[in-house]
């Protein structure tokens, strides 16, 4: 079970773990869908190709359903990714409450309008109230969320939503920054524009001391990087 105020968490790995294997859990994070149809997407990818004129039998076409339908399995597995396999139990105790931040963590997603690709990079933060996760877990959590039919902003609020609901800290903040390929190769073709989108939980919403902390941590690094 979760405390509130200024206690610390109190859970056992088997809460945390049925927590994150309910039905009401993998339903808000929209986790737990079907398996990839290859049949399906490899008939209608044929379609396709004749709908545009091309000849799906020619050599260079002719395992391209094949191809995409298993293209998709990678590209959308955001959906069906385990997420208590994902935590995998690295949730510790620590006696820390100063600000945690993971920058520049790579991504590629696809825009549910035009399902053409977008990436780009997540900023995440938070501040502990008693327990940290695993290093290597945040940028799997960016995973999650991204690998599927997306919008940059509800992507921005899944993965802050999602960090909130496992540690229960202080507050979270995420900023994600990406270029949307259906904006570069097709419609306005403005091939340099970015797009931010930022979520803040928490201390980070309600106190503008620890908001503009964390963006100048941001905007060091980029100062740094010659960015």
């Amino acid at each position: 079970m979760y405390t509130n105020g200024t206690q610390h968490n109190i859970y056992t790995i088997e809460d945390m773990d049925t927590k994150l294997q309910s039905e009401d859990f993998l339903r808000i994070f929209e986790l737990g869908l079907p398996p990839v149809d290859h049949d399906r997407i490899a008939a209608a990818t044929t379609e396709i190709l004749t709908a545009v004129g091309e000849d799906p039998n020619r050599e260079g076409l002719l395992n391209t359903p094949k191809r995409v339908a298993k293209m998709y399995d990678e590209l959308l597995s955001g959906y069906r990714t385990d997420p208590a396999k994902l935590i995998n139990n690295a949730i510790f105790d620590v006696d820390y409450d100063d600000m945690v931040i993971v920058r520049d963590i790579e991504f590629s997603s696809l825009c549910e309008h035009h399902m053409l690709p977008f990436l780009g990079h997540a900023h995440v933060a938070y501040i502990p109230r008693g327990k940290v996760i695993g290093l290597s877990k945040i940028p799997r959590i960016v995973d999650m969320f991204s690998r599927r039919l997306q919008v940059q902003e509800r992507m921005t609020r899944q993965i802050a939503n999602f960090i909130n609901e496992v540690l229960d800290p202080r507050g979270v903040a995420v900023v994600v920054e990406g270029k949307h390929m259906c904006s570069m190769m097709r419609g306005v073709h403005k091939c340099d524009s970015n797009m931010t989108t930022s979520a803040m939980l928490g201390a980070f919403r309600d106190n503008q001391a620890v908001r503009t902390e964390f963006m100048g941590h941001l905007a060091r690094a980029r100062n740094n990087s010659g960015i």
